[in-house]
C-alpha cells in the first residue's frame, strides 16, 4: 500500500470516499455565501448526484454547466464561497471533482474549516446573521451590486441573474472572518479530467469538530461538486444519559466499517439524516445468484434460502439497544425477506483486525438483538430489542438481510454507556468501508 499523503496534500489514496458526505443538499449541507455566481450558482457544489454534461445546452449567461462557475476576473481579488455542514464533525478528507471543466476549472483552490458553536456570543449572532440573510434572498435572482464604473452590464443582468454577492451579503459573511479560519488544505493546483478521472482527493488528519467550511478559488473558474468526506460528531458530555438516542446515526458518528455487497446503495445510507427520499438513498444489494430454482417458507413463513447479504456498524457512542427500527420505505418490489440484528463489543485494535478479516468474527462474539424477523414491503418496523436489562453494552452492531435487497433506513435507539473502548486514534484509520464475504 501506498504511504498515506502528509494533511492536506493531494492525493488518489481512495479508501475514505465511502464515508458520508457532508456537505451534501441531501444531509441539510448549504451554500451560505459565494462571491460570484455568473455562470453557474454555488449551489451545484454540493448536489448529492454526480455532475453531468449537456453539450447543447446554453443559457442567457453562456455554457450551461453543473458546478459552480464564476465569471472571469477583471477585479482584484478572488472567489470563494462559504458552506454549512448538514452533518458537523470531524472531517477525514475532501474530493474536489472539476468534471467537465476542462478548458474553464479553477486552476488553483485552498479549504478553511471553523466550528462556530464554539465561538463567542458576538460569533454565533454573526452566523445567525448570515443565515438570515441567505434567506432572505433568491440566489441567482438578486440585484446587481456597484461593479467598476468600466463594467458594461447587459439588460440582462439587470434582471437579476449572473450577478456577483450583494453588499449586504458581503458585509454579512465579514462577521463571520472567515479569512482567518484554519487551513486545512493550503493553495494547491487542481487537475482537470473527464468524470473518471476529475476528483482531486485531499486527506484531512484532523481530529477537530467543524461546522463551516469556505472553498477559496484562484482566481475564477469552475468546480462540479464538493465532498466534504467525515464523520459525524456529537458532544455527548452534555447529553443526558437517560435520554433516549439512536445510537447509530450518523450525524452522531456512527458509520459502517464492513459490508458484504452495495452494489445500488452505500449501508451508509440507511443510518442518514431524516427519512429516505427515494429508493437511491437506502442500502441495496445485488440479487444473489445462489437462489434454488424455486422458492419454499418455513413454518413461520421465512424464505428457505442458502444466502444473505450483512452490513456491519460502530455506533456513535457504546450504549444498550432498546429499540430498532428497520424501514423498508420505497422497496416495494425488492425488499428483504427477513433480517436479525447482533451486537457486540470490540476495541479499537479489534475492529482494525476485523476490517483486514473482511469481518471474519467468532460467532461468540456476537449478541442477538432481533432474531430473524419477517419484513414488509415499502414498511417502517418497530421492534423491541432482545435485551432484557441494561447491562448489555454494545459498540457494533451487524444488520443481516435475507436474501438481498434494500433498506431505507436503520435505527438502533437506546442509553449512551459511560464505557468507551474506542480510544481516540493517533491517526484516522481510513479504512472504513472493506466489504467481507456473506457466509450462508
Amino acid at each position: 500500500m501506498a504511504d498515506v499523503p502528509k494533511e492536506g496534500r493531494l492525493t488518489r489514496f481512495l479508501d475514505f470516499t465511502q464515508l458520508m458526505d457532508m456537505a451534501s443538499e441531501s444531509v441539510g449541507g448549504k451554500i451560505l455565501f459565494a462571491t460570484d455566481d455568473f455562470f453557474a450558482p454555488a449551489e451545484n457544489l454540493i448536489k448529492s448526484d454526480s455532475p453531468c454534461f449537456k453539450e447543447h445546452e446554453y443559457t442567457e449567461f453562456g455554457k450551461w454547466m453543473d458546478g459552480w462557475e464564476t465569471r472571469r476576473k477583471r477585479i482584484p481579488g478572488h472567489d470563494w464561497c462559504v458552506l454549512r455542514l448538514g452533518i458537523q464533525g470531524v472531517i477525514r478528507g475532501f474530493d474536489v471533482d472539476v468534471s467537465y471543466f476542462t478548458g474553464d476549472y479553477a486552476p488553483r483552490m485552498s479549504i478553511q474549516a471553523a466550528n462556530l458553536e464554539e465561538g463567542n456570543d458576538a460569533m454565533r449572532d454573526a452566523a445567525l446573521k448570515v443565515e438570515m440573510t441567505n434567506d432572505k434572498r433568491v440566489r441567482l435572482f438578486r440585484q446587481v451590486p456597484q461593479l467598476p464604473i468600466n463594467y458594461q452590464k447587459s439588460q440582462k443582468e439587470e434582471s437579476g441573474t449572473g450577478a456577483t454577492a450583494t453588499p449586504e451579503e458581503f458585509e454579512a459573511i465579514a462577521e463571520l472572518k472567515s479569512d482567518d479560519w484554519s487551513y486545512l488544505v493550503p493553495m494547491t493546483d487542481l487537475k482537470p479530467g473527464n468524470p473518471a478521472s476529475g476528483h482531486n482527493y485531499f486527506l484531512v488528519n484532523s481530529q477537530q469538530r467543524w461546522t463551516h467550511i469556505r472553498l477559496n478559488i484562484f482566481s475564477d473558474g469552475g468546480i462540479a461538486r464538493l465532498r466534504v468526506l467525515g464523520t459525524g460528531q456529537k458532544d455527548w458530555t452534555a447529553t443526558d444519559p437517560k435520554e433516549h438516542a439512536d445510537l447509530v446515526a450518523i450525524t452522531f458518528g456512527g458509520v459502517c466499517v464492513g459490508f458484504s455487497n452495495a452494489k445500488f446503495g452505500h449501508p451508509n445510507n440507511i443510518i442518514g439524516v431524516g427519512g429516505a427520499k427515494s429508493m437511491a438513498d437506502g442500502w441495496e444489494t445485488a440479487r444473489r445468484l445462489d437462489q434454488p430454482p424455486i422458492l419454499e417458507n418455513d413454518d413461520n413463513g421465512i424464505l428457505l434460502v442458502p444466502g444473505c447479504e450483512r452490513a456491519v456498524f460502530r455506533l456513535a457512542h457504546p450504549g444498550v439497544i432498546t429499540r430498532i427500527e428497520i424501514d423498508t420505505k420505497y422497496f416495494k418490489g425488492n425488499a428483504p425477506d427477513s433480517c436479525k440484528v447482533d451486537g457486540c463489543v470490540l476495541t479499537t485494535q479489534e475492529e482494525e483486525d476485523m476490517i483486514k478479516q473482511k469481518w471474519i468474527l467468532p460467532a461468540h462474539k456476537w449478541k442477538p438483538l432481533l432474531p430473524v424477523t419477517k419484513l414488509s414491503p415499502n414498511q417502517s418496523h418497530l421492534f423491541d430489542s432482545l435485551t432484557l436489562e441494561l447491562q448489555d453494552v454494545i459498540t457494533h452492531a451487524r444488520l443481516t438481510i435475507v436474501p438481498d435487497g434494500g433498506v431505507s433506513r436503520l435505527g438502533l435507539w437506546g442509553f449512551p454507556s459511560s464505557i468507551c473502548l474506542l480510544r481516540p486514534r493517533e491517526k484516522p484509520m481510513m479504512k472504513f468501508s472493506v466489504g467481507f464475504k456473506a457466509n450462508p
